[in-house]
């Protein structure tokens, strides 16, 4: 039932325990353990109370409204969530206080207190108004690691316009999809972005998108790397320097309805096309604020870094509005881990003396197999707390992490969570929980997670099955955009009235979550999700290919790496060039992070009898496994003959 079930039996057999440092518990935020108790008893309480340390125009008349599958929380409710992270601070010291520190790839820097966020947001804020968006409007951005992103993003929240973030590495196409399905009235891009020396070519890659994409009516560029000049259109196009001039410096927050539209972040499905995630404003407020303050433990002196792109949750919930809403100073990085060497990130700590680092397994192994001596160049001892977010995290690399970055003095708080969940539902609460490597440890106060079997039932500890959340939470998502449809189907028809996560876990005796990644088809490469039959279309896609299957190969860095299997036409050989074709085709099509590492070249795919291709069967081959139940397959020849010319490879 679950995919690498049998590779969790190590890890429960995991004995190292690390308790909270005494120091850190002394001043956590949060160190009563009982506080799971109460939660328990009174959710809605517990999350409202939470609630009441934000502003409100309007205070709710319910906490909860729930008909399954559709939530409403604080209901009645009306707020901004761009004025409960920027104006809510300017009352205070904290006006003075840094809120965004920024490094670009180069070398440059610029640190922005709540008072520039404030000028910086309000500007473009009137900026968009004079484009005509308005209250409902989507805005579509498509920008590189500066500052102008999340500036964007609170612009849009502030007015009331519901933003859409595209990761800059996604290619033409998937940005005019994300732009279409939404229709987008507006597009931020930039020049060009810096990643490993390079020039990221956005504008250019903006500007194809737009062949197609017909709701689009300004386009609003950022001066990054001066490499677009002679690409603006005009009528049509408009520098963001121009767009802020002489704009005025306040611009009134919207009132905005608890369940109003804050953003759409688009994020792959296993049918092909991106599902645009729902998120309304005061539910994922509350649970992006809570979380960032308990989990994190959030001091008005630390200088949190969270290492992830903005394109994806893990940047808008802890880049942006819960580091932001907490009154936190938050660090953003625009480049390579490995640019212009490989201590970049370690510098960066140094230089910005950071005291908490959100960073995912993917890059923790890459810095294991890099070698200590490079963060051993720089002083880390400002660090106290460490986070590790996108996939599970294997216990060496927990341990790697907890030793030679955080100096055996760090809590490291593993997080589980989605796209879908808005925030974090399974982590440590640092100043409480006794850690164990390779464990995301136990769900959130508030949320009542559990572990089903096929029927429903609970598995018990030790036991492997379908991770589901029982009842709503604050954060979670509200539908996707314009599929209804398939958000009942998708999330809420495998057990009633209960989100099914789509994940496999276990838990142990102790009552510790092991998650075992994902049971659908969709591919976790490098912490990025992406879907096999948005790959496979793309492939097809190219004249040479007739049909095309693919699924997740194990990686020691990426942790999972898309594996082609590929039948090409009549007449076209197989050949390296065919191959290296392919692969520029996906990058093409959708993006780097969906290039394959490996494709494999095949007369037919395994089928059953009815047509539906046997990726199991595939997995096994491409993992050089023995080959699983193969007694439903149409013709069970065509697995063997894959295996003997591809399961030997490894």
């Amino acid at each position: 039932m679950v995919e690498n079930s049998g590779s969790i039996e190590a890890l429960l057999q995991e004995d190292r325990t690390f308790p909270p440092p005494e120091k850190f518990r002394q001043q956590a935020n949060i160190r009563d353990p009982r506080v799971y108790a109460r939660a328990r008893r009174d959710p809605e309480a517990f999350w409202a109370k939470f609630a009441e340390e934000l502003h409100w125009f309007k205070k709710w008349d319910q906490v909860l409204d729930w008909k399954p599958p559709y939530a409403k929380w604080f209901v009645g409710g009306k707020t901004n969530i761009c004025y409960n992270c920027v104006d809510r601070h300017l009352e205070s010291a904290r006006r003075n206080k840094a809120a965004l520190v920024w490094e670009g790839e180069p070398g440059d820097w610029k640190v922005y207190t709540y008072r520039d966020l404030y000028r910086e947001v309000c500007q473009f804020a009137n900026g968009l108004k004079s484009l005509g968006v308005r209250k409902g409007d989507r805005v579509t951005i498509y920008l590189p690691m500066v500052p102008e992103l999340p500036i964007a993003m609170l612009a849009c929240a502030r007015i009331g316009a519901a933003h859409s973030v595209v990761f800059g590495g996604f290619s033409a196409d998937a940005l005019r999809d994300r732009t279409n399905d939404c229709q987008a009235k507006v597009l931020i891009t930039a020049d060009g972005g810096y990643r490993r020396g390079s020039v990221v070519p956005l504008k250019q890659n903006a500007d194809d998108s737009l062949n197609g994409s017909p709701s689009i009516q300004k386009v609003v560029v950022v001066r990054r790397t001066g490499h677009a000049d002679d690409k603006m259109v005009a009528g049509r196009d408009i520098w963001w320097h121009d767009l802020v001039k002489g704009q005025p410096m306040t611009c009134p927050p919207e009132q905005m309805d608890s369940e109003d539209l804050l953003y759409i972040l688009y994020t792959s499905g296993t049918t092909g096309k991106p599902k645009g995630i729902v998120h309304t404003t005061g539910g994922y407020m509350v649970g992006a604020y809570a979380t960032a303050k308990w989990i994190f433990d959030l001091k008005e002196d630390d200088i949190y870094w969270c290492t992830a792109d903005i394109g994806w949750v893990t940047g808008h919930s802890y880049i942006v509005y819960g580091p932001l809403a907490n009154g936190a100073t938050t660090v953003m990085y625009e480049g390579s881990p490995d640019y212009p060497d490989r201590d970049r990130f370690w510098a960066i700590v140094e230089k910005y003396a950071a005291t908490i680092l959100y960073t995912a397994p993917t890059a923790i192994r890459t810095f294991m197999r890099w070698g200590e001596d490079y963060p051993r160049k720089h002083d880390l001892s400002t660090l106290r707390l460490l986070g590790s977010v996108g996939e599970p995290i294997n216990p060496e690399a927990w341990v790697w992490y907890w030793k030679n970055i955080g100096g055996g003095r760090c809590p490291v708080v593993d997080t589980w969570w989605q796209t879908e969940t808005g925030s974090i539902l399974i982590s440590a609460l640092p100043g409480i929980t006794t850690l164990k490597p390779g464990s995301a440890t136990q769900p959130f106060p508030g949320i009542d997670a559990e572990i089903l079997d096929e029927r429903g039932q609970p598995v018990g500890p030790g036991k492997g099955g379908y991770l589901v959340i029982k009842k709503p939470w604050p954060s979670m998502l509200r539908n996707i955009y314009g599929d209804p449809q398939r958000f009942v189907q998708q999330y809420w028809s495998r057990y009633p009235d209960t989100y099914f996560t789509a994940d496999g876990a276990k838990v142990d005796e102790g009552g510790y979550y092991w998650l075992l990644g994902r049971v659908d088809d969709v591919i976790k490469v490098s912490a990025h999700r992406i879907s096999t039959m948005e790959v496979e279309s793309a492939l097809v896609d190219n004249s040479k290919v007739a049909e095309a299957a693919c699924i997740g190969k194990a990686h020691e860095m990426k942790g999972e790496a898309v594996v082609a299997f590929v039948t090409l036409k009549e007449g076209v050989a197989g050949t390296p060039a065919v191959m290296n074709e392919l692969k520029q085709h996906v990058v093409n099509k959708i993006g780097s992070i969906a290039r394959p590492d490996d494709i494999y070249f095949t007369a037919e795919l395994p089928k059953t009898r009815s047509g539906k291709i046997m990726r199991r069967l595939l997995r096994d081959v491409a993992e050089g496994r023995a080959l699983g139940d193969t007694t439903t397959l149409a013709d069970p020849a065509v697995v063997e003959a894959l295996k003997k010319r591809y399961g030997d490879e490894e």
